[in-house]
């Protein structure tokens, strides 16, 4: 159960990090978000659970959304980019510090 529980933390409750990851190169629209995730990562995130995480990425400014011929496309801003490298970083120190030595 106790390693479960980290994967379900790791990914559907910190979706963003993910989200950011397959919109870092190219601009896409909310489905697609959903199916670069489950092709890169292997797991997938509800429908409603990726528009949730767009809608509030885009509230808080770690992404942006342009209109083109009637769908909405998504985009990393620099904020989030500088968030997604803190966390990257965050991630880092925390292997070091837990594994290191194993």
């Amino acid at each position: 159960m106790a390693y479960e529980r980290l994967v379900r933390k790791i990914t559907k409750e910190n979706l963003w990090l993910y989200v950011i990851n397959v919109l870092k190169d190219t601009p896409l629209y909310g489905y697609a978000v959903k199916k670069a995730i489950r092709d890169k990562f292997k797991f997938s995130p509800s429908t409603v659970t990726v528009y949730a995480v767009l809608y509030r990425m885009v509230h808080e400014g770690l992404i942006e959304k342009e209109v083109r011929d009637d769908t909405t496309y998504y985009r990393p801003t620099e904020k989030g980019m500088e968030v997604f490298r803190r966390a990257k970083d965050f991630f880092e120190s925390l292997y070091r510090s837990l594994f290191e030595g194993l």
